[in-house]
């Protein structure tokens, strides 16, 4: 048995452009809630949530849908074509609601009358001290900073300082007191008029809507054209073309220079449009080479050929194999696992634009890429152990991996030594893509391993259920802390969710085949079992 890796990577190109839409929005729309629209973490979390509540109804709804299909396109393509081509066109319209609220906005880093004023004010009662550069000394008195607010000392306080090697470095004053003002009178003009934050959101719910209408068939699809033993490997494919989709959008942050403290408040109609346009070339590329149903008959066939789906008369009805009392405690003890991973992962993946720059004093593009490109290098090396270890083995590895970065994660901060930022946070950073990228290749096919041809979707829909049902509630947890305690209790929280994760995948006893011997380097890419 060997994998087609030419189909493979075609098949993948569904993924990649799923991956390049949520790497701009986890990336963008939380800046977008905060900076523009000055929403509190907890309900920018609550409104980040909303893509993973759609998901729970559609995901499976849309999975199983699929499963039915029978067009001369295939049982997912037509799913995945009008998904892409809605959501690529709504998330450039999602520029519109934005830049209607930041042309209300006037630059506020000079006076700005009274609103601004107020905000000031209400950032000084909350951190009654402010640096006042004429005596370079931390004036404890409100008076001061009242007649601090109309001079050039304070309303134009440097986003940048030079640090003590000579390097630019965010401006601690600034972060600690003009950003707070500044989100506290954006959230005022928001209040006053909300029309341009109702649209967003309108907008932004027809967005969602078009992506959960296509994920679970886009992922179906490999194991819809891939004999069992082989999923593992060809999901470590999937989940490379993914992760590329990732790193070219982080690239793309880069060039667009979307993490600069500076760019908070710029307009993001030109980064939105080239992200769209990244989605419908890779569609073009999927709708040129995928042969679906050609594909899927071939895979049926192969499958009875080898008697993989073979099962016991009595477990079958309706073609569909009923899983066992120990089947079933595994199923749940892996989405289990699923969900704690993903409370874990997500709340740091949904929160780290703001926090890169809030605590880390960094940007976020650069130490994203970093994960991303760990977790591409680290794909070959996870899929030749997963096939001498398995399954089970390698998730349980890649969680404690994960954990272990996202635990000495919490003691770095912009005040950490430069040279402990410098060497420590891209060595944290690779590893969490490390463990992530291990995670993946080996989590989905334990799931679908469980399931038939006939019912891939379902099960599909099962995986991203887990998944998605940990999104909506994580980010509204962990805004809760940021808000309400601090942010440095993000990374914390990541970390007792996913060692949670390894307690329940521990007990997994079903979804993980016996490894057999490989020809070659290549043939143990992704773990076949």
């Amino acid at each position: 048995m060997k994998l087609n890796y030419k189909r493979t990577v075609f098949v993948g190109f569904a993924f990649f452009l799923i991956t390049a839409f949520w790497q701009a929005y986890d990336s963008i729309v939380p800046i977008i809630l905060t900076n523009k629209f000055g929403l509190a973490q907890t309900w920018s979390g609550a409104i980040m949530a909303l893509d993973n509540v759609f998901a729970l109804l559609l995901l499976p709804l849309f999975g199983a849908l699929s499963d039915k299909v029978n067009s001369r396109f295939g049982r997912r393509t037509p799913f995945i074509v009008v998904g892409t081509v809605c959501a690529a066109i709504l998330l450039v319209s999602l520029s519109v609601a934005d830049n209607a609220q930041l042309a209300r906005i006037e630059r506020v880093t000079g006076v700005e009358g009274e609103a601004y004023t107020e905000a000031l004010t209400e950032i000084w009662e909350k951190n009654p001290t402010v640096r006042d550069f004429n005596s370079d000394s931390l004036v404890a008195d409100k008076k001061p900073l009242q007649e601090l607010i109309g001079k050039e000392e304070f309303t134009s306080i440097p986003i940048s300082v030079v640090d003590e090697n000579g390097k630019d470095a965010t401006n601690p004053d600034y972060t600690n007191k003009v950003v707070p003002a500044r989100q506290a009178y954006a959230a005022k003009i928001t209040k006053e008029n909300a029309t341009p934050l109702i649209v967003f959101m309108a907008l932004l719910f027809f967005t969602l809507v078009a992506m959960g209408t296509f994920r679970s068939p886009a992922v179906a699809l490999m194991p819809d054209v891939t004999i069992k033993p082989l999923r593992s490997k060809a999901n470590a494919v999937i989940n490379l073309m993914g992760t590329a989709g990732g790193i070219l959008v982080l690239l793309l942050g880069k060039v667009f220079a979307t993490g600069s403290v500076k760019n908070a408040m710029m307009s993001y109609s030109a980064f939105f449009a080239v992200v769209a346009g990244i989605m419908l070339v890779g569609l073009a590329v999927f709708l040129f080479t995928v042969r679906e149903p050609k594909w899927a008959a071939e895979m049926e066939e192969e499958t009875k050929r080898l008697g993989l789906d073979a099962a016991p008369a009595e477990e079958t009805t309706l073609g569909e194999r009923k899983l066992s009392r120990a089947e079933r405690i595994s199923l749940f003890l892996i989405l289990a696992s699923v969900v704690f991973w993903f409370m874990g992962y997500n709340a740091v993946t949904s929160k780290y634009s703001v926090y890169a720059s809030t605590v880390l004093d960094v940007d976020y593009n650069m130490t994203l890429l970093i994960a991303q490109a760990a977790a591409i290098v680290a794909y070959l090396p996870v899929g030749m152990l997963s096939a001498k270890l398995g399954r089970k083995k390698m998730i349980l590895g890649g969680v404690v991996i994960l954990a272990t970065s996202f635990f000495f994660a919490s003691f770095l901060g912009a005040e950490s030594a430069p040279l402990v930022k410098k060497l420590l946070m891209p060595l944290l950073f690779a590893l969490a893509g490390i463990g992530w990228a291990t995670i993946n290749v080996n989590s989905y096919p334990m799931v679908v391993e469980l399931a038939q041809g006939s019912n891939v979707g379902r099960y599909t829909g099962f995986y991203y259920t887990a998944s998605m049902a940990a999104q909506v509630v994580t980010p509204i947890f962990s805004g809760v802390l940021l808000d309400n305690i601090s942010w440095r209790t993000l990374f914390p929280y990541a970390t007792f969710f996913v060692a949670l994760a390894f307690v329940t995948m521990f007990f997994v006893r079903h979804g993980d085949s016996k490894p057999e011997a490989k020809a070659t380097v290549l043939e143990g890419l992704g773990g076949g079992d």
